[in-house]
């Protein structure tokens, strides 16, 4: 485990501590709880770019194929 000095905001830090009353955990938890959520917010978020890029090229792709298969069809090949 790693040792941090964090600053926070004053209001961010009262917020903070009204909830882990609430909640009864510690502070370390807490806070290693919302760093886990926002590393995987953030990696869903890349992941979904790579698939919109993805998909952008793979429905160039299928365009292309289905114009060949259309002018197969209007030559009466297919």
């Amino acid at each position: 485990m790693k040792t941090l000095s964090l600053k926070l905001d004053d209001a961010v830090f009262e917020e903070t501590e009204d909830i882990l009353k609430e909640k009864g955990i510690a502070r370390n938890r807490y806070i290693n709880e919302a760093l886990d959520f926002y590393n995987r917010f953030h990696k869903r978020k890349k992941l979904a770019k790579a698939f919109a890029k993805a998909s952008i090229l793979v429905r160039d792709s299928s365009m292309e194929i289905n114009e060949e298969f259309d002018k197969l069809i209007d030559e009466g090949t297919v």
